[in-house]
């Protein structure tokens, strides 16, 4: 795998070099141990996080080889170029039908996958719940002991590849209807009330001191977060523009799951 990186970067330059079996080589071998959890595109290191490029360019040079063909699952037909997650027994996870995971992608032991999607270049943290319809976008690092509420999405951010992806760290709670999207990270612990959405530019205000506190792009740990209207002049006048409230902070005494619908109740937060 040392020499996976030069490969892979000389090809994303090069296409021609698409027609080399050992270029090839190492596309397959990269994306399976994107699939197995050998490898990822991000990962932390220190208080930062990583985003490894080379591993981006691997996915995306992934979808230029690959044929379109027909994939059958029982009563189900696709037509892609990208096959199903495979193994999951083995793995130790739990895929409730028509739940999908792309290859590509790498789900830890305990993950459960109700009828959602987390695709190409995702990781799931062990023992994450992904609920009905919540969408894991393509390379978005979800970290373990997650909740992902009905119908999160988490979206993709697969070009550029230098790109952060969306990360969602250890022990995160995002409410129903959650959108955090183009690298936003919520950090260890934080709490999502429903309809919550996150985007590069959205402010996200701490409100829990005598002065506001404007963050982007960041969700700092352990905070509580609603959704939040604040003014802004345009032209033609003044109108309210969405952005996020941070309310308070989640007490250690909330870290279990059985106690964490107690934390949202005292902040009269809707999940």
């Amino acid at each position: 795998m040392e020499t996976h990186p030069a490969t892979i970067r000389a090809a994303f330059e090069d296409r021609s070099l698409l027609g080399n079996p050992a270029t090839l080589e190492v596309i397959h071998s990269t994306l399976a141990a994107l699939d197995r959890g050998k490898l990822r595109v991000a990962e932390k290191q220190g208080d930062g996080w990583v985003v490894h490029a080379w591993i981006k360019e691997a996915i995306l040079l992934y979808f230029a080889i690959q044929k379109m063909e027909t994939l059958e699952v029982g009563p189900f037909e696709f037509h892609d170029k990208i096959p199903l997650k495979k193994g999951l027994a083995e793995a130790g996870v739990r895929v409730v039908p028509p739940g999908t995971a792309r290859y590509g992608s790498h789900l830890e032991p305990g993950t459960v996958l109700m009828p959602g999607y987390v695709n190409i270049g995702a990781r799931v943290g062990a023992r994450t719940m992904v609920d009905t319809w919540a969408t894991v976008g393509s390379c978005a690092q979800v970290g373990q002991d997650v909740h992902l509420s009905g119908g999160v999405g988490l979206g993709g951010v697969l070009e550029p590849a230098s790109a952060l992806p969306v990360i969602i760290e250890d022990g995160a709670f995002l409410g129903s209807r959650c959108v955090v999207v183009e690298g936003v990270r919520v950090e260890e612990g934080a709490v999502l009330g429903a309809n919550v959405v996150l985007t590069a530019s959205t402010q996200i205000i701490d409100v829990t001191g005598p002065e506001p506190i404007v963050h982007r792009g960041r969700v700092p740990a352990r905070s509580v977060v609603i959704p939040g209207m604040r003014p802004k002049e345009f032209p033609a006048g003044t109108f309210q523009v969405p952005c996020a409230l941070i309310i308070g902070q989640r007490k250690a005494s909330t870290d279990l799951k059985t106690s964490l619908n107690q934390a949202l109740r005292d902040f009269a937060v809707a999940v």
